[in-house]
């Protein structure tokens, strides 16, 4: 009986959160600018889920019980993903403190020429994240070594955040261990294989465009802008223990990951290894951290538990590395939890509302050709993207949405399972409240507007899923009943 009282908001009316949203997001930048994200982006959210529930109880009669319902089931739905954000906190704090990070800069600045950096960037993290399935291990770990290296040859983090995210969700995309690629094989009940064969007609041109144009940039850096390299080394080794032992985590990581270890498993052994790792190689540094008023032991154990949950300074003696080398544990990622939780509200409450249903439904009137069935696919998987903030549930809503058109179209299931992921996994790092945005910018301290532009293979890989459609390249339909 209640739900046949409900009504179904009008698109105009639907829009009306997302403007308050926006609005109000541009006032949060313009009074705090950087500080955005600490705070104001999370009171807008909250205050924008507060607008949409308001008229979802006088305009569209929906039960409050009903949005509460839908905002504890998203926050549920990533509870895996705060996890996964602390155990990500710590292996940064502790690969940093252990020296991992540190050799990989140093070795790193040895064999990567800065002519090719941003391209060896983009192929490196490529590379790990199809090996591992996870941009965010990848940004992490790989990611954070080469961005250290990026600054040490002069790089903007516009240019060094945009290699290291459009390597990072290469992997992201085709990888059989990513999530992402089994979540929209599997809501399309497209297999496994054949949805990411079908995904490399896109993916690979626009990873082969964005590696041009890495290389086209790193030749005509300026590299005077660049730090001494040899100093900044220097420098790394006289402060950390170098040494190739050390890898031996990231190897074992990579091990786990391979024998289908679940990740949290996998997190919690490569920071707690590299914690131990600490104790033996950089006692002098937890001495440091660990301050003047206990020493022996007890101080080296003191500051391995503050790498693991608080913030580290070093004092290298130069201001660049002292940014470099310092970390923030699980506690610098309690913003990026903080904005998750808001963000999941407001996604929530406009699913309980029936308002992204309803701005959907506009989309649809511009699928009069594949080309335009293709672009609404993946323009609604941006918008979920922006709205309920997280990529996991905007390819699962993109999926639900669609699956029955294309299959009363006779297309194959293997179109939309491209599209989703063309729309939805890539561009979910560049919005600033999606959990993937804010995670990002959060692990490489590079704002989600800064490094932007210049993921390259993000914003190409939409443009590519489209283009492919509006040809007809290996687009099949199916025999209809």
């Amino acid at each position: 009986m209640e739900e046949s009282q409900k009504k179904t908001p009008s698109p105009l009316l639907s829009l009306v959160p997302i403007a308050v949203l926006v609005g109000l997001l541009y006032v949060a930048v313009t009074l705090f600018g950087s500080d955005t994200l600490n705070g104001a982006s999370q009171v807008v959210l909250l205050i924008s889920t507060a607008v949409c529930v308001l008229i979802s109880i006088l305009f569209c009669r929906v039960k409050w019980r009903d949005i509460e319902t839908a905002i504890i089931n998203n926050i549920t739905s990533v509870a895996s993903a705060i996890l996964i954000l602390l155990f990500i906190g710590a292996l940064s704090g502790t690969w940093m403190i252990s020296g991992i990070i540190p050799t990989f800069i140093y070795y790193g600045m040895k064999v990567i020429s800065p002519d090719l950096y941003l391209a060896s960037t983009c192929l490196i993290c490529a590379v790990v994240s199809v090996v591992t399935g996870s941009s965010w291990t990848t940004v992490a770990t790989i990611g954070i070594a080469l961005s250290g290296i990026g600054l040490a040859q002069g790089f903007s983090p516009g240019w060094i955040g945009g290699a290291i995210i459009s390597g990072a969700y290469f992997g992201d995309k085709i990888s059989p261990l990513s999530d992402t690629t089994v979540l929209a094989s599997a809501v399309t009940n497209t297999p496994l294989f054949v949805h990411i064969r079908y995904l490399m007609i896109t993916t690979v041109p626009a990873m082969t465009i964005a590696l041009v144009v890495y290389t086209f940039a790193g030749f005509s850096h300026n590299a005077e802008t660049a730090v001494d390299i040899a100093v900044f080394s220097d420098t790394l080794n006289s402060i950390f223990n170098i040494s190739s032992w050390l890898l031996l985590v990231p190897a074992m990581m990579i091990l786990l990951i391979v024998k289908k270890v679940h990740v949290l498993i996998t997190l919690f052994a490569s920071f707690f290894i590299a914690a131990i790792f600490s104790l033996m190689f950089q006692p002098h540094l937890l001495d440091e951290i660990a301050g003047t008023d206990i020493t022996g032991l007890s101080a080296q154990v003191k500051g391995t538990l503050v790498s693991i949950f608080g913030s580290t300074q070093i004092d290298t003696g130069h201001t660049l590395l002292n940014d470099l080398v310092s970390t923030r544990g699980m506690a610098g990622m309690l913003n990026t939890i903080w904005l998750i939780i808001c963000a999941m509200c407001f996604g929530g409450a406009m699913v309980a509302s029936g308002m992204l249903r309803s701005i959907v439904s506009v989309f649809l009137l511009f699928m009069k050709n594949t080309a335009g069935m293709v672009a609404s696919t993946i323009f609604s998987g941006v918008f979920f993207n922006i709205c309920a903030g997280d990529q996991y549930l905007s390819i699962i809503l993109t999926g639900d949405m669609y699956k029955d058109y294309y299959r009363e179209k006779g297309y194959e299931s293997r179109l939309l399972s491209r599209s989703a992921e063309d729309g939805a996994t890539v561009t979910s790092p560049l919005i600033p409240w999606n959990t993937c945005g804010m995670t990002q910018a959060t692990v490489l301290g590079i704002s989600t507007l800064t490094y932007l532009p210049y993921c390259f293979f993000n914003i190409l890989s939409p443009l590519m899923s489209i283009t492919v459609a509006a040809i007809g390249y290996k687009i099949k339909r199916t025999i209809k009943e």
